[in-house]
């Protein structure tokens, strides 16, 4: 019984501090990968568009790897400032207005989830 207890106490503890490991890495580095094909069937895309949109969201998701790589507060803010305005000015060429307006809308969205829109001030 006693080593049931400590098995489970040790399994406790080692969740413990895998979470808390997950935690802090989670806030020095970004996880962004878009879903070309949810966002494609979101914004009802035809196939033209879908193939600019993707080549649009690659290209953001590695501007935003290389914002989380800076070491300088003021350099990550300025480079994420211009992957997001990067990224909305490729996706107001690919998309018509009425996209445009819900993928703004789901992009803000995105940002304040992932903490981000601290960096658009």
């Amino acid at each position: 019984m006693k080593r049931i207890a400590l098995l489970f106490v040790a399994s406790l503890l080692m969740s413990a501090a895998s979470y808390a490991g997950e935690k802090s890495a989670s806030a020095t580095t970004w996880n962004w990968s878009i879903n070309a094909g949810r966002l494609s069937q979101c914004l009802e895309l035809s196939s033209t568009q879908y193939d600019n949109v993707a080549l649009a969201c690659e290209y953001f998701s590695d501007r935003l790897v290389k914002a989380a790589r800076s070491k300088d507060e003021a350099s990550r803010s300025k480079l994420v400032r211009d992957a997001v305005l990067g990224n909305m000015k490729l996706m107001k060429s690919a998309l018509d207005r009425k996209q445009y307006k819900k993928y703004v809308m789901l992009l803000n969205v995105t940002l304040r989830n992932k903490g981000l829109d601290v960096y658009l001030d």
